[in-house]
C-alpha cells in the first residue's frame, strides 16, 4: 500500500469522502431540528398532540425492549425480574397512554416535570443547610433550591402553562441546535476544501524529503 493511501483509495480522497458524509449528516440534522422548532412555535396544538404521542411510544417500546432483554439476562442476573416488572409497567402505560390519547401522556410529562423541579429544589436546600455548616456562604444555593420547589408546585398547579414551557424549551432547543449544526457543516466544507491541497502538500514533501535522504545515503 502506498504511504499516502488508506483502504485502497488515496487518502486526500478518503478524508474528502468522510468529511463530506459528516457534513451532509449535519446538514440533514440540522434542517430538521430547525423545522421542528419552527413546527412547534408555528402550530403549538398539533405540536402538544404529538409530543403526548411520542410519550406514549416511547414507553411502549421501551418497555417491550426492558422486558426482553429481563429475559436474555436471567441466567446470568439473580434480579432480572425487577427489569421485567419495569417494562410490564411501561408497557401497561404505553397501552393506557394511546388508550387515554392524549390527556395520561400530557399529565405525565406535567408530573414529570413538577416532580423534578421539586427534587432539584430539595437537593438545593439540603446542600446549602450543609454548606451554612461547613461555614460557606450559602445564600445562592438555598435561594435556588427555594424557587426550584415552588416552581414544582406551580407546575403541577398550572399543567397549560408548564405544558406551554416545555414545548417552548424543545422548540428553542431545535432552532440553537439546527443553526448550530448547519454553521458546523460550514465549517466541514471549508476544511473539506482545503484538505486535499494540505495533503498532497505534506504527502509530496515527505516523498521528496525521502528522495534526497536516499541521495545522500548512496
Amino acid at each position: 500500500m502506498e504511504p499516502n493511501t488508506m483502504g485502497g483509495y488515496p487518502l486526500a480522497d478518503r478524508i474528502k469522502s468522510l468529511t463530506a458524509e459528516a457534513r451532509r449528516t449535519l446538514v440533514l440534522r440540522g434542517i430538521l431540528a430547525l423545522a421542528l422548532g419552527i413546527f412547534i412555535l408555528a402550530k403549538p396544538r398539533e405540536s402538544i398532540a404529538a409530543f403526548a404521542l411520542v410519550i406514549a411510544f416511547w414507553a411502549l417500546i421501551d418497555g417491550i425492549v426492558m422486558a426482553v432483554n429481563s429475559f436474555r439476562v436471567r441466567p446470568y442476573a439473580q434480579h432480572w425480574w425487577v427489569a421485567l416488572l419495569g417494562g410490564i409497567v411501561g408497557i401497561a402505560f404505553g397501552v393506557l397512554a394511546l388508550m387515554n390519547y392524549p390527556g395520561l401522556s400530557l399529565a405525565f410529562a406535567v408530573v414529570w416535570c413538577a416532580v423534578w423541579l421539586v427534587t432539584i429544589g430539595v437537593l438545593g436546600t439540603y446542600i446549602a443547610t450543609r454548606e451554612r455548616q461547613l461555614g460557606l456562604k450559602s445564600g445562592w444555593t438555598m435561594a435556588f433550591g427555594i424557587l426550584a420547589i415552588i416552581t414544582g408546585g406551580l407546575a403541577a398547579f398550572y399543567p397549560g402553562a408548564t405544558l406551554a414551557a416545555l414545548m417552548g424549551i424543545i422548540a428553542a432547543f431545535g432552532i440553537v441546535a439546527g443553526i448550530t449544526m448547519l454553521v458546523g457543516a460550514s465549517r466541514i466544507r471549508s476544511f473539506e476544501r482545503n484538505a486535499g491541497d494540505e495533503i498532497n502538500r505534506i504527502m509530496g514533501g515527505g516523498g521528496a524529503t525521502s528522495g534526497r535522504t536516499a541521495q545522500r545515503d548512496k
